[in-house]
């Protein structure tokens, strides 16, 4: 009798942020700044640290790869959020769900990782100067970036592959505003406890694994840090990793505040308020936050800015 009762979901309904129509156009506004702002800062990254002859550092190089990273996600949410302000019902295709997830999924597990690896530099940076050409070699860079993505596809394919392999229970109404697995799971009517499962297992590495590598890092730099005799040199290098350490504290900080609270603590408001931050604005921040405190990166700005404007002078 319940196969009978099953009907073929063939495309969502997204709640979206509000449903208060005179909220729509402000938010829009709102959100399509935001977004313009995260395209430009992270693609504007993305090119000075490829073109300019004094960002080709391993530092850079992951500044490279996080800006990648930040653009990834945004963008595999924020089009599609914001066609939803301009229209009645925000559906979305079965298909474009997966596709949704899995590229949303690879790229903020592949931020994990990422982020864990820029603060391994920065350990090898201050603690073992005399030898960091030979550690953060071209090689062990690659490695430290092309392990996340790799590891990140593995979670993006799971995940997608075991939420849309199971049957929904006719029910095609996501309480958020974008494809998120939890939001996925609640409407499935098999394999919900497994998919639950496999998200929790894969979660919590994430969130131990990488934090873990950040803090025991931190630990050694401020160690060496507390060691050193010059209170100029000690002052450098706490500005050295204070991006770094504003960009972590900010973004775990909301995934933790998202994923590990107890679950009678969800509220939907709460969770999309969260998601919005990590999903949209922590993507505009990074770029920011680094241009502001670092002095090559603003050189380079200057210069690249100079020579547009040389170009059509």
């Amino acid at each position: 009798m319940e196969n009978h009762n099953l009907t073929m979901v063939t495309e969502f309904i997204l709640v979206g942020i509000t449903d208060r129509p005179e909220l729509q156009a402000p938010l829009f506004g709102l959100f399509l700044i935001i977004y313009l702002i995260t395209l430009v800062g992270n693609l504007g990254m993305i090119i000075l640290t490829m073109v300019d002859s004094r960002l080709q550092t391993p530092m850079y190089f992951f500044l490279r790869h996080l800006a990648t990273t930040d653009l990834g996600y945004s963008t595999a949410v924020g089009p599609k959020m914001l066609r939803n302000f301009l229209v009645e019902q925000n559906t979305i295709s079965i298909y474009f769900c997966a596709v949704q997830l899995s590229f949303f999924s690879m790229f903020i597990v592949s931020e994990f990782f990422i982020l864990s690896a820029m603060s391994y530099d920065w350990y090898v940076a201050i603690c073992k100067p005399l030898l960091y050409n030979v550690i953060m070699s071209k090689r062990v860079c690659w490695l430290l970036v092309a392990i996340p993505y790799l590891y990140s596809i593995f979670v993006a394919l799971i995940v997608t592959i075991n939420i849309f392999s199971s049957s929904f229970c006719g029910h095609n109404i996501i309480s958020h505003f974008y494809c998120d697995g939890l939001p996925l799971i609640s409407l499935l009517c098999s394999n919900k406890k497994e998919s639950e499962m496999i998200i929790l297992i894969l979660s919590t590495i994430n969130l131990i694994s990488s934090p873990v590598v950040i803090l025991v890092s931190y630990l050694l730099i401020l160690r060496a840090i507390l060691k050193m005799n010059s209170a100029e040199g000690r002052q450098k290098a706490f500005s050295t990793c204070g991006s770094h350490l504003t960009v972590v504290t900010v973004f775990y900080g909301t995934l933790i505040f998202m994923y590990v609270q107890p679950k009678s603590n969800h509220t939907l408001n709460t969770d999309k308020v969260a998601s919005i931050f990590y999903t949209l604005i922590i993507p505009m921040l990074n770029p920011l936050i680094y241009s502001l405190r670092n002095k090559d990166v603003k050189y380079a700005l200057r210069k690249t800015g100079k020579s547009i404007q040389n170009i059509f002078s």
